[in-house]
């Protein structure tokens, strides 16, 4: 069974950093394009950053040149590091593939 859970959400202040952590089980990540979402308060859940097998990453505009996603395969896991946060950072972050979806981790920034 494909299991993604992820973790390191918390409380930041405007301008923080927040490293995020997606564990995958039950797949060989090695194999898979990881992609991170997010879901604000209200609002339809949007692309955040994908990383291919090969490595190669794609951003969504919001986003670009603040947060950087990685993979460690060895560890099956999936990073997002996230700096120069602001209050439109806030919400539900998840990782998924083959259209399997973590929990979700949760992101406050404040003011």
């Amino acid at each position: 069974q494909v299991q993604l859970v992820e973790s390191g959400g918390g409380l930041v202040q405007a301008g923080g950093s927040l490293r995020l952590s997606c564990v995958a089980s039950g797949i060989v990540l090695s194999t898979k394009a990881m992609w991170w979402y997010r879901q604000s308060p209200g609002q339809q859940r949007e692309f955040v950053a994908r990383i291919g097998t090969s490595g190669i990453t794609n951003y969504a505009d919001s986003v670009m040149g603040r947060f950087t996603v990685s993979r460690d395969n060895a560890k099956s896991t999936v990073y997002l590091q996230m700096s120069t946060l602001t209050l439109d950072d806030t919400g539900v972050y998840f990782c998924n593939t083959n259209n399997i979806w973590g929990q979700g981790t949760q992101v406050t920034v404040s003011s």
